[in-house]
């Protein structure tokens, strides 16, 4: 049998490696706990829309939504359209006028007299005031929109007209600027203001100003939330920009994308996050084309896990446009939202303005002695796959060690610390398996497994092996949330890469060194590494037949749905049962486990030292070590969302182990059962026989 050597200096090496880890993460847990205040908004125009429906004053409607959990309110910029309805300003193109003129319905002296004297044109737009507040702040705005000399003022006094030269079907819908009387009315009503500018065509340092000059009357701005494909100021003028949120100390809401990877696309969204010294909050919206499909008990479970898992902040609650069964549109929106308040305060979180991350990045010298002690694990493995000199051993991982931690020394090193991340998410998985493989490989070679063994020992080594594997991993899982702690990395300007390589790499990895170690075909063991090379060969020759095509068929698909659901983008649906399952384990447990670890890997764990302990053939034991694999590799994978609390991820790999320990313990229990009565039922008809 050949012999594969740990070598201890490596392991101590590692061990370093992960108390550096270990001290990151903790710095990295009391940053999160220290950001635990929610965000509750809804847009101003919603709340004015329902009370219109409802036939309730507005005030009264504004304050019963206060009274149940809205904190802020969305103030969005006005537009010619919204204030012909609110009879704010007239806005009319000038074929109208001069129609009516010309079919003598045109009775205003007023309206004569202009075009008399030939200042309508038919192809521009022409702006009545009855407020002169607001007329003044769509003159300013439309000037800066179309350029002075495109806007004229014709009259003024107490009936101003001005004249724009530009398209009506389309200047009516323009974003004008933050309505001062609207921000004054949100104000007064005691919410917070989440202001929702749009930036300019070739934004002017005045431009910028002006969105501020407008915003310095409200006294509770608590952020600004961009509307539209570009952040205001980009893209030169960022700058100007970030020194206006710091003197108001106002945060940048960031709107997470519907896929949950990063934000809806605006320009200049993360350079400006990063110029604010990284005061930023997270903010989920429920699409409308998904919420009209949840019922208010399921959105409000959503809230909760979206804060709880996803560093939410910022909660933007969409008004349900239809009543729920036996309530009126009003208590179904009040009733929503309040649940939504109490799903978070029973969490432990707090209401008022959003929390944001202290801009925190660790010491540049604990994140080298995690990247040592990542560099460390990986030779470990490589020496374990294929055994060479200790000495090589030292300078190779000196070497790597190097090469990846010189760039953070210098003040980089981003791309080094996602690639330490991803080989820590592939290889300690790897060495969980690895050690419990050449574990087995001693028991066999003294000869441990040549009578059956009984049910309580498999189970009692099935648990001591899933416990040692776990925390082997979970080791990994530390070391990939310690080398990307930083507060870019839990806002997701900066994301973890490579989520579906994380899920395969350690299968890959596993299978290189099972193949190092057994014959596939046969229940022998190898004498040396170089029987990997030889086990190749012969898969490569082995004869294609209709039953080997099925089963790489089978293996094929079970890989699309394994990897198709996956990250972001996952194509695979998920079964109703499943989501049900989840509901129930979210609202049972602090952090929610995932299938594949308990339902999957972890019992094929148990159901693999079954297969060990029982001498099943190779083949059989390898398919259900590589399932088992896939708990490993998951419960790692897990640390990759930085968004995440890292002790919800912790939790969540226990939680997995503990769960799936328990269901593994039923499947042994079962074949074993199972084969005691096949056993039983062979030797009754031999004996009639």
């Amino acid at each position: 049998m050949s012999t594969f050597t740990y070598n201890k200096w490596l392991i101590g090496v590692v061990i370093v490696g992960l108390l550096a880890s270990l001290t990151i993460d903790w710095q990295r847990h009391t940053v999160e706990q220290a950001n635990s205040t929610v965000e509750m908004v809804m847009e101003y125009e919603d709340i004015m829309e329902l009370a219109q429906i409802e036939g309730v004053r507005p005030g009264e409607m504004f304050q019963q939504f206060k009274d149940a959990g809205i904190t802020s309110l969305a103030v969005y910029e006005t537009t010619l359209e919204k204030l012909n309805k609110s009879g704010k300003i007239t806005a009319l193109p000038g074929a109208d006028i001069l129609h009516k003129n010309n079919t003598g319905t045109l009775i205003d002296p007023f309206w004569r007299n202009l075009i008399a004297a030939g200042k309508i044109q038919a192809e521009d737009v022409y702006v009545v005031g009855q407020d002169q507040q607001v007329f003044q702040e769509v003159m300013a705005d439309l000037s800066r929109r179309l350029g002075p000399g495109r806007v004229t003022l014709l009259a003024d006094g107490d009936r101003p007209v001005l004249e724009a030269k530009a398209n009506f079907e389309k200047v009516v819908k323009w974003n004008l600027g933050l309505a001062t009387a609207e921000l004054a009315v949100v104000d007064k009503l005691g919410f917070n203001v989440i202001a929702r500018p749009t930036n300019y065509t070739k934004v002017t340092p005045a431009d910028v100003d002006s969105v501020f000059q407008r915003l310095a009357t409200v006294n509770n701005l608590s952020a600004i939330m961009f509307a539209g494909d570009e952040v205001l100021g980009y893209p030169n003028l960022l700058p100007l920009t970030a020194s206006r949120f710091r003197e108001r100390q106002l945060t940048l809401a960031m709107i997470e994308h519907p896929l949950q990877l990063q934000f809806l696309k605006q320009e200049g969204l993360t350079q400006l996050a990063a110029a604010n010294n990284y005061r930023s909050a997270r903010v989920y919206v429920i699409p409308k084309d998904e919420q009209v499909k949840l019922k208010s008990a399921e959105a409000i479970q959503r809230w909760a896990l979206a804060d709880q898992e996803r560093n939410i902040r910022i909660n933007l609650l969409r008004r349900y446009d239809k009543p729920e069964p036996g309530k009126t549109l009003t208590e179904t929106n009040l009733d929503y939202v309040s649940g939504v308040k109490h799903a978070l305060v029973a969490e432990g979180f707090s209401l008022g303005r959003a929390g944001t991350y202290n801009p925190y990045f660790p010491e540049l010298w604990l994140i080298a002695l995690v990247v040592l002690g990542a560099t460390a694990a990986g030779v470990l493995f490589l020496s374990l796959v294929y055994p060479f000199g200790a000495r090589w051993q030292y300078v190779l991982t000196a070497i790597l060690a190097m090469l990846l931690i010189l760039p953070i020394l210098k003040g980089g090193g981003t791309l080094s610390r996602q690639m330490v991340a991803l080989a820590s998410a592939s290889v300690f998985p790897a060495l969980a398996m690895t050690w419990q493989l050449d574990r087995w490989r001693r028991l066999e070679a003294a000869g441990q497994f040549e009578h059956p063994a009984s049910l309580g020992r498999i189970i009692a080594a099935g648990l001591g092996a899933i416990v040692i594997a776990t925390f082997i991993s979970l080791a990994g899982g530390l070391y990939l949330g310690a080398v990307l702690s930083d507060v870019r990395f839990f806002l997701e300007m900066e994301y973890f890469r490579g989520v579906k390589l994380t899920f395969v790499a350690p299968l890959l990895l596993v299978t290189i060194v099972y193949l190092t170690r057994y014959n596939l075909f046969d229940n022998v063991q190898l004498t040396d590494a170089r029987g990997l090379w030889r086990q190749v060969t012969t898969i490569l020759n082995y004869p294609v037949t209709m039953k080997t095509l099925l089963l790489v068929g089978m293996a094929a698909f079970a890989a699309w749905i394994y990897i198709g659901r996956s990250g972001h983008t996952a194509g695979v649906p998920v079964l109703g049962i499943e989501l049900k399952l989840r509901a129930l384990l979210e609202q049972l447990l602090y952090a929610r486990p995932r299938g594949k670890e308990f339902l999957i890997g972890h019992p094929a764990f148990l159901l693999a030292v079954m297969a060990v302990y029982r001498q099943w053939p190779r083949l059989v034991q390898y398919l259900l070590i590589i399932v088992a694999t896939i708990a490993q590799g998951s419960l790692v994978e897990t640390f990759a969302h930085l968004r995440t609390p890292v002790l919800m991820s912790t939790v969540r790999g226990l939680d997995g182990m503990v769960l799936g320990a328990i269901i593994g313990i039923v499947a042994v229990v079962v074949v074993y059962l199972v084969q005691a009565v096949i056993t039983r039922l062979g030797r009754s008809t031999v004996a009639h026989e």
